[in-house]
């Protein structure tokens, strides 16, 4: 407990601080040894000397008023120009609806070419393969299998095309021939695909003919419904290293086009017939139909027997996104065997669902997709009571396993409800048959003509052929990898686009780190930022397709995501016009303005010029320039040395006006080159560093030009050479006076030998102009200071001597008592400066200085969580969505294969028992051990189509920031005869805070320590107790974190239950004493309630506002429901259906499910 006495401007209320100040006073008392805790009054001089060092220092070396002096006299080299929001979303916006309009032609050219040559085509029962003369993209693709052995290739009459590199598709490429790519769960040879192959390809010649109109096409792709994917340029197909698992009907925009929105209810039959290989089976099912479903769908999962229930915490019908999904496929794995088969209780539950009016939901097509091993009851008083006669939700049935029932029942049921009957009877016939039904929903809207003919663009994805980031108007591709921001809109200023789910296409923050992953990237505009009420009012009106612009206060993270700023912001926002997309730009009030240099005096350019050469470093400073694209072909490179040799060189053959430049950059990089010079010889040079214990000076510039003095400091200059991707840049915009940036430490980084390693903290401040009226921020300045000897001085300046004292001269006995200060006492006394983030700065106790940059918590969590509780720092957490976890590794404790059904004795002596389904199913277990020999070994079998590398996951982050609390404060730490005086008070102009406290005398006053580093893959079950641990455990899991830190920390949860998860607790290795935030990577769990997002079942109760498309298409009077079942379209060959039972079989499993693939 901390009691406080906070002192301001405000006059305090008497009767509430009496008692604070009584023991205050009482513990200011002297002490034995004849020292006190220092004053209020005291603490405050030394908080200002603090102040007056620093301001002095900035104001010698920083150059601000200096550099002020330079812009002003070279006004004749630079216009100020000014950023309309409104104008520049307007013309943006209109760009883009420009470039859509031309891949919206390509694609009606394509369609309409498509649907002639179908028509024209003669079907030929007898085509060979060797007919066909095509160029198969895989021909060329080397596999390995899980053995890391080359698997053997097929045979393949496919064409020898010689490919180019071609930097627009970051790959070689052939434009005299498309490609085709044929699922490997195909067999390429079947007269369906033949006849495919053969009519498709007069597809190129419209493939070329496209490009030839719109040479800025990128992919153009043909997808059938038969699995033939025909893309052009042909390239050869990026595979992964073993089993390919790329199907076109599963891509985002195939399914987004083939058909309209969906209402699904999936039931799926859990008696106890259902066991063994036929449950896992289902289980893979689910999982894969799960996949075929789009964010405009809405979607529950139950199980039943003799009753219904969902499988997950949902209750209702909810959105189809990857957060939701990923939760159903987690709970699907738990289901379990047992009981009666009643349909009744399925069927009921799935139309309850699908009538359930009080939820947002897609409102269009209806279906139940029912998963069973087979039974005898056709359920028809349910389909009357429901649906018929009107018919308005489709019944689809899958008979999965092998086994004699009688499937007419659940033939009937389908055909009964325009639905579709299929069979699943092994893993190879799960991917076919659960994606089929997509050709059931696309009837109508092939009846439909030309009313459904319209353009749909999709949500963002990842390209399988290595584009990045796309999204897709079924059929063309353009890019949104490549850098689409402006810099006249300076470092914070940025572009953003939203969809009608609210979900980015174009944010700075939209930085998928999964590349490999066939689901689309959906992340949405209120987790892309700092989520507030005056921003979902922004979405909402976004999405509606208005227009609109707000000029708001709101919070943001720093570009390292270890700061929060309180910054102004003003959006702009306006539709896209032809899509459902909506476009806005987000604009500092600093960035209203900026600059353009013009620079016709070509002398002067010359002059300029030469001070970005490296011979003049040595006099005039290191220069670093920005990694941008001045020059069409200026080579980039992550080396600075490199790229500006590169530049240099390009320099020497054009001019900064060349038509193949940009010369609004290039003219602001060589404008900035020369004032950041003239600042080198009219303050730097005259200075001595050593004097003020600096390290460097620098200035960096919205030009691009970062020039670090003198230049030997730069072989340590760590920060980004891009100004506006530099943390310190971006952060001093945003706050106003000095802002400090210790080295970033995380928690387990260890002491450095500090005699070699000389430590430096930037200080920085934005230069701030006033140009006839119009303000802005063209530059930041600042100093690198030297730790130890600002550590030194940071003591002096808080101790009680004067300049003529000397260290040591005071004596102070029982009689005579004198105060503590930083310098004399640093036994007793802690003084520190921390920074707004709540990272340590300074500090005068020696052992402190190698923890400089660590989250003040890591160094004293007593203290730091003392502030947090007087309301010094706030705190805020939020979620990364798109971060990547390693997967967990799997526990091979058990004799039999993981997910087998293991018979008990009683089983085994039972003669019912050898004769039920069970039996059955341990048999083809059995088989399926034959046929595979390390079914029975314990070691894992991985391949690149399982989740077995990486998998998407969610990272908490939490970061700390100034309150609204300016007062200085004493307080109490309350710990009995433990407790802790402590003195905090902000210093003015700068992000510090300036702490005196206590050194603890004994580790008896515990606090939970406060975590600020970012963690990932929290494993997390409150309810269970690690053994021995007292009514306190740790539930935590390392995961790597941003930046390439490792993050080893845990939740610390109080009040421990006995295990109540459903599954056991293992592998707890509590033999060595350890603490409790030790013990990360040493708890393995397999209790239910798995990572997660936050509040995930709570949230979607709360939906977050969407549209769905405009159109709907689920039903035409003329619609033929004659063919309504059979079990799978095409037998794939042998070699590749065992190869698919293995992977499937070990992928249903497994925790981790079948993973994405790769994306076209």
């Amino acid at each position: 407990m901390a009691m406080a006495a906070p002192t301001g401007s405000a006059a305090p209320v008497a009767p509430a601080l009496c008692g604070h100040l009584a023991l205050l006073l009482l513990l200011a008392f002297p002490a034995a040894h004849g020292y006190s805790f220092p004053q209020q009054h005291t603490m405050q001089y030394w908080a200002r000397r603090l102040e007056q060092e620093i301001d002095g220092v900035m104001r010698i070396f920083g150059g601000v008023q200096q550099l002020r002096g330079i812009y002003n006299e070279n006004r004749n080299l630079f216009e100020v120009k000014e950023n309309v929001p409104r104008k520049l979303v307007e013309k943006v916006a209109g760009d883009i609806e420009s470039l859509l309009a031309k891949k919206v032609r390509a694609l009606k050219r394509l369609a309409n070419a498509a649907e002639k040559f179908q028509k024209a085509h003669h079907w030929q029962d007898n085509i060979r393969e060797e007919d066909i003369e095509y160029y198969d993209s895989k021909a060329d693709t080397e596999y390995d299998d899980p053995d890391g052995e080359e698997v053997e290739r097929e045979k393949s009459n496919s064409l020898k095309l010689e490919f180019t590199d071609d930097a627009n598709f970051k790959t070689k490429v052939n434009y005299s021939y498309a490609a085709v790519q044929i699922p490997t769960d195909i067999y390429k040879g079947s007269t369906v695909i033949l006849n495919e192959l053969n009519w498709t390809q007069a597809l190129e010649d419209v493939f070329i003919e496209n490009r030839k109109e719109d040479p800025s096409l990128l992919w153009q792709v043909f997808g059938s419904a038969t699995g033939v994917t025909r893309y052009y340029p042909a390239t050869p197909w990026r595979a992964p290293n073993k089993i390919d698992l790329y199907d076109v009907r599963r891509r985002p925009w195939y399914i987004q086009g083939a058909s309209s929105p969906k209402d699904m209810v999936i039931i799926v039959d859990v008696s106890g017939s259902v066991s063994g290989l036929t449950l896992k089976l289902m289980k893979t099912s689910v999982y894969e139909m799960l996949d075929t479903l789009s964010d405009d769908d809405y979607v529950n999962v139950a199980s039943f027997n003799e009753k219904a229930k969902p499988v997950s915490c949902f209750k209702h019908l909810v959105q189809a996104n990857i957060r939701n999904k990923k939760v159903f496929k987690e709970d699907v794995q738990g289901m379990v065997a047992k009981g009666t088969t009643d349909y009744k209780a399925g069927f009921e539950y799935a139309f309850d669902q699908l009538q359930n009016s009080n939820i947002t939901r897609a409102n269009c097509n209806k279906m139940i997709m029912m998963f069973t091993d087979g039974g005898e009851d056709r359920v028809q008083d349910v389909f009357e009571k429901y649906n018929w006669p009107n018919k308005t939700v489709r019944v689809f049935t899958f008979s999965v396993g092998q086994h004699n029932y009688d499937v007419t029942p659940l033939q009937w049921m389908a055909c009964a409800n325009k639905g579709y009957y299929f069979e699943i009877p092994s893993i190879g016939a799960i991917r076919i048959n659960t994606q089929e039904y997509l050709d059931v929903l696309g009837r109508p809207m092939v009846l439909a003509g030309n009313r459904a003919k319209q353009v749909q663009w999709t949500n963002v994805y990842q390209d399988a052929l290595g584009l990045g980031l796309v999204v897709t108007g079924t059929l063309p591709v353009f890019n949104l990898t490549e850098d689409s921001s402006d810099r006249k809109l300076g470092a914070n200023g940025y572009v953003f686009a939203i969809d009608l789910n609210g979900y980015v296409l174009l944010h700075p923050n939209l930085q998928p780190q999964i590349i490999n992953f066939r689901e689309p990237v959906t992340l949405d505009f209120l987790d892309a930022e700092l989520e507030d009420e005056n921003k979902e009012e922004i979405r909402r009106s976004m999405i509606d397709g208005n227009d609109g612009q707000r000029f708001i206060k709101t919070l943001i993270k720093s570009l390292d995501e270890q700061y929060i700023d309180e910054v102004f912001r003003t959006y702009t926002w306006a539709p896209i016009k032809s899509t459902n997309y909506s476009l806005g730009l987000v604009l500092p009030p600093y960035s209203t303005y900026y600059i353009q240099a013009n620079l016709s005096d070509q002398i002067l350019q010359v002059k300029y010029f030469e001070y970005l050469l490296p011979n003049s470093f040595e006099s005039e400073g290191h220069v670093f320039i920005a990694p941008r694209e001045y020059c069409k072909d200026l080579d980039l490179s992550d080396n600075n040395t490199e790229f500006l040799e590169n530049f240099i060189a390009l320099m020497e053959k054009v001019t900064p006006d060349s038509k193949q430049c940009d010369n609004f950059l290039l003219h602001n990089l060589i404008l900035d080159t020369g004032i950041t010079q003239q600042l080198v010889e009219r303050v730097w040079k005259d200075q001595d560093l050593n004097t003020y214990s600096l390290l460097a000076v620098f200035a960096a510039t919205d030009g691009g030009i970062t020039r670090v003095f003198p230049n030997k400091a730069a072989d340590d200059w760590e920060e980004e050479p891009e100004p506006f991707n530099a943390s310190f840049y971006r952060r001093s915009l945003d706050n106003k006076g000095y802002i400090f940036k210790p080295p970033y430490r995380d928690a387990g980084y260890r002491e450095l030998d500090l005699e070699n390693n000389t430590i430096g903290i930037l200080v920085s401040t934005a230069v701030e102009l006033s140009i006839g009226g119009k303000t802005l921020k063209p530059a930041v300045v600042g100093v690198k200071l030297d730790l130890e000897a600002w550590a030194e001085k940071f003591k002096v300046l808080a101790s009680n001597r004067t300049d003529r004292d000397q260290l040591g001269s005071r004596r102070c006995d029982p009689l005579t008592s004198c105060e503590m200060d930083c310098e004399a006492n640093n036994k007793d006394l802690i003084c520190v400066l921390i920074d707004d983030g709540g990272f340590l700065v300074l500090s005068n106790q020696e052992d402190h200085w190698y923890q400089v940059g660590k989250f003040f918590s890591e160094v004293d969590a007593n203290l730091m969580s003392a502030l947090y509780n007087n309301s010094f720092y706030a705190r805020k957490e939020s979620y990364d969505f798109q971060s990547v976890c390693a997967p967990e590794a799997q526990s091979n404790t058990g004799a039999a294969p993981r997910g087998v059904f293991v018979p008990t004795v009683a089983d085994l002596l039972s003669l019912a028992w050898w004769t039920s389904a069970a039996a059955w199913s341990l048999f083809q277990q059995f088989l399926y051990g034959l046929t595979y020999s390390s079914w029975f070994q314990t070691e894992e079998v991985a391949g690149d189509s399982m989740e077995a590398r990486e998998t998407s996951c969610i990272m908490k982050q939490t970061q700390y920031y100034f309150s609204t609390v300016n007062a200085t404060y004493n307080a109490i730490i309350d710990c009995g005869n433990c407790s802790r005086l402590f003195h905090a008070q902000r210093l003015a102009n700068t992000n510090l805070l300036f702490v005196v406290a206590d050194k603890p005398l004994c580790s008896q006053c515990e606090s939970v320590k406060l975590l600020q580093a970012e963690v990932r893959g929290i494993l997390w079950c409150p309810s269970c107790v690690p053994p021995g641990h007292g009514g306190r455990a740790v539930g935590g899991q390392a995961g790597s974190v941003g930046q390439g830190r490792e993050v080893r920390s845990c939740e610390v949860w109080q009040g421990w239950k006995e295990p109540a998860c459903g599954h056991s607790v293992r592998g707890w290795p509590w033999g060595a004493p350890r603490a409790p935030t030790a013990l990360s990577l040493v708890v393995s769990l397999t209790c239910k309630a798995p990572p997660r997002d936050p509040n995930q079942c709570e949230l979607v109760d709360r939906p977050r506002y969407r549209k769905g498309p405009h159109i709907c298409f689920d039903y035409n009077a003329t619609e033929d429901t004659s063919d309504c079942g059979r079990g799978a379209s095409f037998a794939p060959s042998l070699g590749v259906l065992l190869s698919l039972q293995l992977l499937l079989l070990y992928s249903s499993a497994s925790r981790h499910p079948l993973p994405p693939a790769a994306c076209l």
